[in-house]
């Protein structure tokens, strides 16, 4: 059960409510007012800003994902705005300066989709739903340095993309190749590896993805392979161990060798990688993935016209399937035997080779040695097309120590599992067998010596691969950023001198946007048609621009000096700023811009412009906000606005309900939370304030001494619980509080007291995490300029976190019959001394006889009796 729940249940209950909230008289909440009264308030102090000369206190950088500006503010927004906000508040409490800023990801599909649809040029349609978000974020009262706002789709901003384009394509980082791509039929553009779903469709557009040769730009991202797997490890306890664990899975290193085969009629070998190169002597055949280069040079070289023909037609229908339905397990196995045949290296056998849909073009080199007997899909294969299978792992052997000799009739026979007969391959470890030189080897062992066989024969070498392909940054649209390259009629490439970036976007008039499959920008002449900067001679602009994850991917530096023309970042605001200490957002992007941001920090590294690896330190992810149990949409019919909920409850019931529902990764059901509950307890927190009759100079010290414990083990406490995101926890104690505060006015020391005017400032202190607007409206009615969020976090009193007194449950025969106050140390003898001589232990044991005594001091004691004799 969520522990905010449980304290819940037990610190606000309905007739506390009604005795504070109906009463007669009492003063009226309102949160309208409230908003209204401080918003302009805040605009004037600008209490968020970061550049404050001579500022000497410790810096701490948080940083929210920021937004697409696709409408208004969603559910979505409220909860991971909300958490971000607690963090950078908390961190400003405790003394630090604090850098928060927000900006807009501007550029991409949605915007162009919907002014195309719409008949608007995207910068309006983009830019006014930004000026409706940024209204949104200043009502929801973020602690933004708003002195820092930036739009990727701003001139100022994609200039840098270009200049980091160009300083990776002096690196050899970016380049242009002509591939098989992933191509979204309904947008009209490549996607990315990592834009493609599970089931095979398009993030975006939710398409059918389909595979189209086009030549693109790509970043050399599988050259940072290792470092990304490896650095993983400096993530570890700061990151969540599930998005870890993603990124582990998407780069996908596999350790094995590369094999050379020679091919009939072919001057080149053939390279393939396999993990198991100690099972090279049971390759029976070899597989090409048909939309392979490799597959369609050999079908053009193959004796067979006809075969050429069901080449074509079988690489026309696997270009309809998607790679998740390709690498399906339970997929019909297809295929074409080409009539071209591969040399095993290891014994010199001929392998056909076929062309089949399972193989990947983009896995190693296209091309996988089948070994049937041990590997699933290449058996089901073979058992298709009727190809021989050869065991060469003996699975029953033991694998390690010594070899025992064991009477065969106690073994099943080897052949009995023979995986042409059973259809299933054996996959287990063992004993290499029918291998002539690796006979009676481990798999260890094996993949070792035939390593060494293969090196020596200068037809194999060790070798990694990895599931990660390089990024593919090239889009067939027009919002984005331009690519920086001219190309010669003669095909060669000019990068665009630094001087002339930014290379602006050209006017939409003219120019059909609508998807087509080629560049807009192709058709813009005036734009795409420009002399070559090294002769004069007529060339053309790259017609495509970049992948909206290039903008993404370095945003966090930009953020320190974004109004800087003359670079990219100031290196001196890196060395104060950088990294980011904590970064929050979902954890939908856990690939996508998490693994291009933590690439383009190593690609800086390498150049020098940084001085660090990683750009976030630590990250936080927040669940969904639902609604019965379901994502909201329109078709669903259970969208909720968040406009409406704000309109309805105020901003601070909004946000406080989004801190106590639960752990921040937890998916949020706003059918099971109760905002309107929210409203109603902030309302309780505000009156407190009326109550307090001492002034600010009070001596606390002289206050109830009770009432000052419970403040002072939230003040204690709540540092702890925030640091490791138990926000929810944090609000539970803050009304424990708040209950505590109502009691002591009511039936205690009254609101004169001291002790109570320091808990309803702890209170505000403690709701300015969460409910800024009513936490500021308290801090001002109790006598202190604003604004609250500036005020340090008190440190709590030690003496007073050590209780003097514990309840002591008094039972007699395990039933409480009382309760006692005792002294924390008091021993066994003394808690019984004083439990005997209580009037209701007297009655209750009467005249029988006591058995035992079971003391657990100082907390429990309990008297065990029998009738007398």
């Amino acid at each position: 059960m969520n522990e905010s729940h449980v304290v819940t249940e037990n610190t606000s209950s309905p007739a506390e409510s009604t005795h504070d909230d109906e009463r007669d008289g009492a003063e009226r909440y309102d949160i309208r007012a409230i908003q209204a009264k401080w918003q302009p308030v805040w605009e004037e102090l600008k209490p968020f800003r970061t550049d404050i000369e001579g500022d000497k206190r410790p810096r701490k950088y948080v940083l929210d994902m920021f937004p697409y500006p696709s409408g208004d503010l969603h559910m979505g927004h409220a909860e991971a705005y909300a958490l971000g906000d607690v963090i950078a508040r908390y961190w400003r409490q405790q003394g630090f300066n604090v850098l928060h800023p927000i900006g807009w990801d501007s550029f991409g599909l949605p915007a162009e989709n919907a002014a195309i649809k719409r008949g608007l040029d995207p910068r309006q349609w983009t830019y006014d739903n930004i000026a409706q978000q940024h209204s949104s974020f200043k009502k929801y009262a973020g602690s933004f340095d708003w002195d820092r706002v930036l739009h990727t789709s701003d001139p100022e901003y994609y200039k840098w993309n270009q200049w980091l384009f160009l300083k990776m394509y002096e690196k050899g980082l970016a380049y242009r190749k002509a591939s098989w791509v992933n191509w979204d039929p309904v947008d009209q553009t490549v996607l990315a590896n990592e834009q493609v779903l599970p089931d095979g469709t398009s993030e975006r557009s939710g398409a059918i993805v389909v595979k189209k040769k086009l030549t693109q730009w790509y970043f050399r991202i599988t050259d940072y392979a290792d470092r990304l797997l490896d650095d993983l490890k400096q993530l570890e306890g700061t990151w969540p161990a599930k998005v870890i664990a993603m990124q582990r899975n998407w780069i996908g290193r596999s350790i094995g060798a590369d094999v050379d085969f020679a091919i009939e009629g072919r001057d080149e070998s053939v390279t393939v990688f396999t993990t198991r190169p100690d099972t090279l002597y049971g390759a029976t055949f070899m597989v090409v993935a048909p939309d392979s280069d490799l597959a369609i040079e050999l079908a053009a070289g193959s004796p067979s016209t006809e075969v050429q023909e069901r080449f074509k037609a079988y690489l026309a229908d696997v270009q309809k399937s998607s790679e998740t339905e390709r690498q399906a397990t339970d997929r019909p196995k297809t295929g074409i035997f080409l009539e071209r045949y591969a040399i095993n290296p290891v014994n010199g056998e001929r392998l056909p080779i076929w062309a089949a849909d399972y193989v990947l073009a983009d896995y190693g080199h296209g091309a996988v040695m089948a070994v049937p007997a041990h590997d699933q899909r290449d058996l089901d294969f073979a058992r298709a097309f009727g190809l021989p299978v050869k065991t060469v792992v003996d699975t029953l052997a033991p694998v390690t120590g010594v070899i025992p000799v064991l009477d065969p009739d106690d073994l099943p026979e080897l052949e009995d599992l023979d995986p042409g007969t059973t259809g299933i391959a054996l996959a287990g470890e063992g004993r290499l067998i029918n291998s002539g030189p690796l006979d009676g080897l481990s798999k260890s062992n094996a993949i070792r010596k035939i390593i060494e066989i293969l090196e020596a024969a200068g037809t194999g070498r060790p070798a990694k691969n990895y599931r990660l392909r390089d990024w593919l940054i090239s889009r067939q649209r027009y919002w984005g950023t331009p690519i920086p390259i001219i190309h010669g009629a003669d095909g060669s490439e000019y990068p665009v001198p630094e001087d002339q970036l930014p290379v602006l976007l050209p006017p939409t008039e003219g120019l059909n946007l609508t998807p087509k499959g080629s560049s807009p920008l192709g058709a813009a002449e005036d734009w795409v048609n420009v002399p070559n900067p090294v002769d004069g001679s007529p060339a053309r602009r790259d017609p495509d621009t970049m992948d909206t994850f290039v903008d993404s991917s370095w945003y966090f530096l930009r953020f320190l000096a974004p109004n800087d023309d003359t670079q990219a970042f100031d290196p001196r605001e890196v060395d104060k700023w950088a990294p980011v200490d904590q970064y929050v957002g979902g954890v939908t992007h856990a690939i996508l811009h998490l693994l291009y941001a933590r690439f383009i920090t190593k690609v800086l590294f390498d150049l020098g412009y940084v001085s660090f690896t990683e750009p976030f330190s630590a990250l936080l992810n927040q669940g969904m906000v639902l609604m019965d149990g379901s994502a909201m949409s329109k078709s669903k019919g259970n969208l909720v606005r968040l406009s409406d909920q704000l309109d309805e409850h105020g901003v601070d019931a909004v946000r406080l309900t989004m801190a106590f529902a639960g752990p921040p990764e937890d998916d949020i059901d706003w059918a099971d939370v109760s905002p309107a509950g929210s409203a109603k307890f902030l309302a309780r927190a505000w009156r407190l304030v009326g109550d307090v009759t001492s002034p600010p100079s009070v001596n606390w010290r002289e206050g109830d001494r009770a009432l000052r414990r419970v403040t002072h083990r939230f003040l204690a406490e709540a540092p702890g619980l925030i640091e490791s995101f138990k926000f929810n926890v944090v609000v539970a104690r803050i009304m424990e509080l708040v209950n505590a505060a109502r009691k002591a006015i009511d039936s205690g020391p009254g609101g004169g007291d001291p002790a109570v005017r320091e808990a309803v400032e702890t209170v505000a202190l403690g709701l300015s995490l969460f409910a800024p607007y009513t936490a500021e409206d308290m801090w001002e009615r109790l006598g202190y300029e604003p604004s609250i969020a500036n005020y340090g976090w008190r440190g709590a009193d030690p003496s007073l976190l050590t209780e003097e007194t514990v309840t002591a449950v008094v039972q007699v025969d395990g039933k409480v019959r009382d309760r006692l106050e005792v002294s924390p140390k008091i021993d066994s003898a003394a808690l019984e001394e004083q439990a005997r001589a209580l009037p209701s232990v007297v009655r209750s044991i009467g005249d029988r006889t006591i058995v035992t005594v079971v003391a657990r001091p100082p907390r429990l004691i309990n008297i065990v009796t029998k009738p007398a004799s």
